[in-house]
């Protein structure tokens, strides 16, 4: 068996194709760094033509909600996943194509978010996001088995500090060894997800397996707040938070809660492993 990961050098795309190496299925992992560009149907066409693979993971994507990646994130996440879809419906329609969605695509009043959801226009990224949702479903109507799974945030040690778990991480080791620091955090009141990015994986494959469900929230359903993240990394290190943080000023958190209902994927038999604290211990690299 064959599967093709687009996004393969990103910590999703890390993940999963040491799954899928593990159940023997040859990964062809494509990066940004290959100069493989997702907006041009030829060179995505060309790739699955020569492997006709059983299985494409789209995972590329720039996870920014920033108005300046709209042409980034419509070229990579929509034209992206159309051209992968008409690759696939020309030249292999029995491959299993799955598209990476986002809890920010969907309407956010604070409940625990499930796939059948309303859709929201947020942002540039969820337009795109979105966008590539109704190609998928459209696809869908042509025989090419689509699925979505709805990615809630999850994390690894292969996070940068871009994301907020290892801005807080890395500050954590440095102040382990003597820093004096402070974190700088806008709003450590917002509640979101802090899954294992090695079970969300599981969960993708658990969701290509099936023929009835095409679609599923995948996260745990489980929120907490930066506070509490902050708390449990300072509590691995003896210290108090208190004294290592600093409010950032004139900050507007995009949400208040980002919270899932993965009822779905639960109900296929797919469970997280890593609880919150033991990805705490992983990142900081503590027993």
């Amino acid at each position: 068996m064959i599967a093709i990961i687009f996004g393969s050098k990103g910590q999703d795309g890390y993940y999963l194709t040491n799954l899928l190496q593990a159940k023997k299925i040859e990964v062809i992992g494509i990066s940004r760094e290959d100069n493989i560009d997702m907006s041009n149907f030829h060179a995505v066409k060309k790739i699955i033509d020569r492997y006709k693979p059983d299985y494409v993971f789209h995972l590329a994507a720039d996870s920014t909600t920033s108005h300046q990646a709209l042409l980034k994130n419509h070229d990579v996440i929509t034209t992206g996943s159309i051209n992968i879809l008409e690759s696939v419906k020309t030249c292999s329609p029995s491959t299993k194509v799955f598209l990476s969605g986002s809890g920010l695509q969907f309407k956010n009043e604070g409940n625990p978010i499930k796939e059948t959801d309303s859709f929201d226009i947020s942002s540039a990224y969820s337009m795109s996001r979105n966008q590539s949702v109704i190609a998928a479903r459209y696809y869908r109507t042509l025989g090419i088995k689509t699925y979505i799974g709805y990615f809630f945030n999850h994390d690894s040690p292969l996070r940068t500090e871009r994301h907020m778990s290892q801005k807080i991480v890395s500050a954590v080791k440095r102040i382990s060894l003597g820093g004096n620091e402070k974190i700088e955090i806008g709003d450590i009141s917002v509640k979101k997800e802090w899954g294992f990015a090695g079970d969300i994986v599981n969960a993708n494959w658990t969701l290509v397996q099936q023929d009835k469900y095409m679609e599923a929230v995948i996260g745990t359903g489980e929120a907490h707040s930066i506070q509490d993240w902050l708390e449990i990394c300072f509590s691995l290190i003896g210290k108090n938070w208190k004294e290592y943080f600093l409010v950032k000023e004139n900050f507007t958190a995009e949400y208040n809660t980002l919270v899932s209902d993965p009822s779905t994927i639960l109900s296929l038999g797919w469970k997280p492993e890593i609880s919150f604290q033991q990805l705490a211990q992983m990142m900081l690299n503590k027993s």
